[in-house]
């Protein structure tokens, strides 16, 4: 009996524990104006940077931070660099969603005895604020994670990164943290990938949305839900179904050139003020008719959110048996339809607005209508 109960925890032990999202870094074509918007429209403060000032020739990077969401904005200085290879055919896009761990050697062995191709060997970092141990992997497409151990580190970012010269004056939005990244695949490939998590990376599915979930009369999708041990790190992954006219995912593979970040979920406290800042700003959301907000308590039962407050600036609402939840989504932030962003307010629900499917889902082909994508 004893034996078994080792054997049961064995089994149940994290072998890749990971403390969260430790950034998210974007090749793009002009990181400064990128940043500009980020820190203008978003709100986010200018934490780091590294540059030809600081002593990196070959690109410059922007390290913007609010609350608990880091984000870096890569530009090459060099044409034909991997970064520019990378932006003409993605154009700006998500290449690192790097995690945060203790061990970053012993969570490369891990994944690559488990069979994932390494990016990076375990690379130990240092300056005068101490050292970083860094390794990578890779994962769909040309996406890749980091595996990040800061714990003997205390600059301003990375070594080679160094606090910004100038920075904008910047007001938070209320943004919190990073709830979940989404990957779109291309056709069959979404088990492929959902396996990989659960063999690699001791990831769970979490939960299951087929094309009778997510559909509408043109298109569908289907999507798994991957989490880690503790819940801190969920991936999401989709790949087209079965269709009339195109669906986003299969749009977003033809502009994306493959495989890649969809979209970046981030928390928030408060949505009404978090989304009422961003429209101010100019960030523009998808448009869901008035008529959703007409049986909304009977579908939901009740809020602490007023109905109207939330009709007016189009929010979405959806509960489970743990809470109910509080979501939008922007409209494509790159000219290319592909890299958008959720906002998500949890009031206690753990899950991702299936309610809401339908509503998303034709919202989004109006847009793709417009863009003559449908």
């Amino acid at each position: 009996m004893q034996r078994e109960t080792l054997q049961t925890l064995e089994q149940e032990v994290d072998f890749l524990p990971l403390n969260g999202t430790d950034h998210i870094e974007f090749y793009v074509g002009n990181a400064k104006q990128s940043a500009y918007y980020y820190q203008s429209a978003w709100g986010y403060e200018l934490i780091a940077y590294a540059g030809p000032e600081t002593g990196v020739r070959d690109r410059a990077s922007y390290v913007l931070k609010q609350g608990k969401v880091t984000l870096i904005l890569t530009t090459a200085m060099d044409p034909d660099s991997d970064i520019s290879n990378h932006v003409k055919a993605h154009g700006d896009g998500v290449k690192f969603l790097s995690l945060w761990v203790d061990d970053a050697t012993k969570s490369h062995e891990e994944a690559t005895k488990r069979g994932a191709k390494s990016y990076m060997e375990p690379t130990r970092f240092e300056d005068e604020h101490g050292y970083v141990v860094i390794s990578a992997i890779h994962t769909y497409g040309e996406t890749i994670h980091k595996f990040v151990e800061r714990s003997n580190y205390n600059g301003a970012f990375l070594p080679g990164f160094q606090k910004p010269s100038h920075k904008l004056d910047v007001e938070p939005v209320g943004l919190k943290h990073v709830d979940h990244c989404v990957g779109n695949v291309e056709l069959g490939k979404m088990d492929e990938w959902v396996k990989f998590y659960e063999d690699v990376l001791g990831f769970k599915l979490l939960l299951t949305f087929d094309d009778k979930d997510i559909s509408t009369e043109y298109s569908a999708l289907m999507s798994k839900v991957v989490s880690n041990g503790n819940g801190y790190v969920k991936f999401p992954i989709n790949e087209p179904a079965e269709g009339k006219k195109k669906s986003q995912i299969e749009e977003y593979i033809e502009f994306y050139k493959g495989a890649g970040v969809q979209h970046i979920a981030v928390a928030t406290d408060d949505i009404l003020h978090t989304v009422g800042e961003l429209r101010r700003r100019g960030i523009e959301f998808l448009y869901v008719p008035d008529n959703y907000y007409e049986d909304l308590t009977q579908r939901v039962g009740k809020i602490d959110e007023s109905i109207e407050d939330l009709k007016k600036l189009n929010i979405l609402v959806d509960r489970d048996d743990e809470g109910y939840l509080l979501q939008i989504f922007t409209k494509p932030v790159e000219d290319r339809p592909t890299l958008f962003y959720e906002i998500i307010q949890r009031c206690g629900a753990q899950s991702f607005g299936k309610g809401n499917f339908k509503a998303l889902f034709e919202s989004i082909e109006r847009e793709q209508a417009r863009r003559g994508n449908l």
